[in-house]
């Protein structure tokens, strides 16, 4: 029972040993690339304005006008989707590129023969 004990000490020591690293010091330095003075005069630009960009009511878009109809955004990314899942499908968009690329009679594709005309 003794020894028991004994080897259960010994090994929970020997698995619990840690393997810790001194923490890494960043020793960069930060160089910017304004003034502290021109940062104020930014604050204070946001302030006379009435707006907080670290506010959780800041609405960035509440002056947003877009320049397209809703149809011609819905028609995108449509077009987006369908393009990408062809370019990622099976075949890598090996069949949707080969339909798209102009027909050029010099171009030789693998597959054809030289003399095909």
């Amino acid at each position: 029972m003794n020894r028991t004990l004994v080897a259960a000490a010994i090994a929970l020591v020997a698995a619990s040993s840690a393997f810790a690293e001194s923490p890494l010091a960043n020793t960069a330095t930060f160089a910017g690339s304004r003034t502290r003075a021109e940062v104020q005069a930014e604050l204070q630009q946001y302030k006379a304005a009435g707006v907080n960009p670290w506010a959780q009511s800041y609405n960035q878009l509440r002056g947003f006008e877009s320049s397209k109809t809703r149809a011609q955004v819905t028609a995108e990314y449509q077009q987006s989707r369908n393009e990408t899942a062809a370019l990622t499908s099976e075949d890598s968009g090996s069949a949707y590129l080969s339909a798209r690329a102009p027909r050029d009679a010099s171009r030789v594709l693998a597959g054809q023969p030289v003399n095909a005309q």
